[in-house]
């Protein structure tokens, strides 16, 4: 395991590393300035924390600005955020985030989800004109800490070109579960359904570094390497995003295609909510509008089965007997689902949260804009 952290922390050595309970009253104190109600702006942050908890840098801190912030200045994200029940029936119900906070729409609405499955089982709500939510994976350990399954999914702005096509149609649109076991973490498959996906690219642009071949394609079809460009023309539809499995039907590309497809029906076809192209965030005047996103959300509760131990100690079992198999030549260990989250926060709790060079500059930036009272040590 000493060998394992030594490697996971050489990736960072450009980093200054953070105590996350600052980061986290930064956020929330920034939000706070940008008009959120302190609760909304504490449920926002403290998803967005979770995310550098489990080392999912893409969806963290660093979307601070550019998604959040940066929203509500363009007027295209309410900082205050209206919950509207539209219908509600026995173990089902669609709700309406007005253009709102996702993160505080998508915490109601999987509480939700997760009473309707203490009374029946199995619970499952829908979202309609809410806006990026962060991790899904922060919504699915929701259930998991109720000793439930939790299952979540959400349509995004356009970035995926179906099998055979070079036009972004689809959002990443995750398709994550959440599923208890008897291990000090749950199983957790938090995933796009992309190769990669916009925040992973964020990454590589703050880096400076080139994308690897294969996860981007022009609307010639060629392959695209230059970070920055990517950036700009996965926003004006000039480049696209390669399905999970690849491009093509060789290495299984129409699969990721069709799980996106499932994840943008159920997104939208439920909630009477929006799709693809209505989520570009372009008006037909070319000015910014807002990405009515769709989520759902479903809880199961194993008691309405055999119930959570026997539910847990199988998950358990299987994880183990997985992590337990032969291994490949050269490779020194298999991993499950949740599991190196898991192990990132194990080392990050004791050092903190990285933050290189780029994202400094932006949170001293903020911090000067709001007039927040932190000294930063960069």
């Amino acid at each position: 395991m000493r060998d394992y952290f030594e490697e996971y922390a050489k990736q960072y050595d450009d980093c200054v590393w953070v105590p996350f309970d600052r980061l986290e009253s930064f956020m929330t104190d920034t939000l706070t300035a940008s008009g959120l109600p302190e609760a909304d702006a504490r449920t926002v942050a403290e998803v967005l924390i979770e995310s550098d908890r489990r080392g999912i840098d893409s969806h963290g801190i660093g979307r601070l600005k550019p998604i959040y912030i940066d929203r509500i200045d363009k007027g295209i994200l309410n900082p205050v955020t209206e919950i509207e029940v539209v219908r509600e029936k026995g173990a089902t119900a669609v709700l309406d985030g007005h253009n709102g906070m996702g993160h505080v729409v998508a915490v109601r609405a999987m509480n939700m989800a997760i009473e309707k499955a203490q009374e029946y089982g199995i619970g499952m709500t829908a979202v309609r004109n809410s806006t990026h939510y962060g991790i899904a994976g922060y919504y699915a350990t929701m259930a998991t800490k109720r000793g439930m399954i939790g299952i979540t999914g959400t349509n995004a702005r356009p970035s995926i070109a179906p099998t055979f096509g070079v036009e972004n149609m689809l959002g990443t649109n995750p398709l994550t579960f959440g599923l208890p076991t008897d291990e000090d973490f749950p199983f957790v498959l938090d995933c796009a359904t992309s190769v990669t996906q916009r925040g992973k690219i964020e990454v590589y642009g703050r880096a400076g570094k080139d994308l690897p071949h294969g996860w981007v394609i022009d609307e010639n079809g060629r392959d695209r390497t230059d970070t920055a460009a990517v950036l700009e023309d996965l926003t004006r539809g000039k480049a696209a995003l390669a399905p999970l499995g690849g491009l093509g039907e060789e290495t299984g590309g129409y699969k990721g295609y069709g799980y996106a497809a499932v994840v943008e029906i159920l997104s939208a076809a439920l909630q009477d909510g929006s799709w693809m192209k209505m989520l570009n965030g372009t008006g037909d005047d070319g000015r910014p509008v807002p990405y009515p996103l769709g989520h759902f959300f479903i809880a199961v509760d194993p008691d309405f089965f055999m119930g959570r131990e026997v539910f847990r100690r199988i998950a358990g079992t299987i994880c183990r007997q997985l992590r337990e198999s032969r291994k490949a030549p050269g490779c020194e260990r298999i991993f499950t689902a949740g599991e190196k989250e898991y192990l990132a926060w194990q080392y990050r709790k004791e050092h903190g949260c990285p933050v290189p060079p780029s994202l400094q500059k932006v949170i001293r930036q903020l911090t000067d804009r709001f007039c927040l009272n932190y000294d930063w040590e960069f």
